[in-house]
């Protein structure tokens, strides 16, 4: 079986990759390749810091490997908090409460409530780099609601579904995720 790796330390992550290629493709963690660096992300965009992880993987390890980083672009403020989702509240860590409080405070009073999850993923085979996209539509919520997911799940309704991420749990989520639609577009070309 083909093997690949994942640039994440992130095992909720980890785990809804690998539920969504289910066993078509071997996806090994930096763990599962004794990495244990943190790759900052210093791009100003979600492909850059897709592109950043992936590389260092491929330059120091040798691998194919792929990497994504995703975003939460709320149409209200602008975007945010795009490529600073995971530490939308300031501090280093990914503190998802904390997160979902500020986006709440900030949309306060907004009558638009649009937002998109998008997920870049940058996928390097032989030292070639190839990008990959997956959004999903949908909106920012008064107060969370559902137990299942993660980060901002509990507060993003996606277009189409009266249950936000967090309420139709893992299952429909991660076929009709933005990452799962990047990862599907991902298989698409690995065959």
């Amino acid at each position: 079986m083909r093997k690949l790796v994942f640039a994440t330390n992130n095992a909720h992550k980890l785990e809804e990759i690998r539920a969504i290629l289910g066993n078509k493709i071997e996806i090994l963690s930096l763990n599962d390749i004794d990495c244990h660096a943190d790759i900052p992300e210093t791009a100003d965009t979600l492909e850059g810091n897709a592109a950043i992880k992936a590389q260092y993987i491929y330059n120091n390890y040798g691998l194919d490997c792929f990497a994504d980083d995703t975003g939460l672009e709320v149409e209200a403020l602008n975007g945010a908090p795009g490529i600073y989702s995971a530490r939308y509240a300031g501090g280093d860590g990914h503190d998802s409460e904390a997160n979902m409080n500020k986006l709440l405070s900030e949309m306060k009073g907004k009558e638009n409530r649009k937002a998109r999850f998008r997920t870049a993923i940058c996928l390097i085979e032989d030292g070639a780099e190839h990008l990959f996209e997956g959004i999903v539509n949908g909106e920012i919520i008064n107060k969370r609601r559902g137990g299942s997911g993660f980060g901002y799940d509990p507060v993003f309704m996606p277009e189409g579904y009266s249950e936000t991420f967090a309420e139709m749990g893992n299952a429909v989520k991660n076929k009709i995720s933005h990452r799962a639609r990047a990862v599907e577009k991902l298989c698409e070309y690995l065959g």
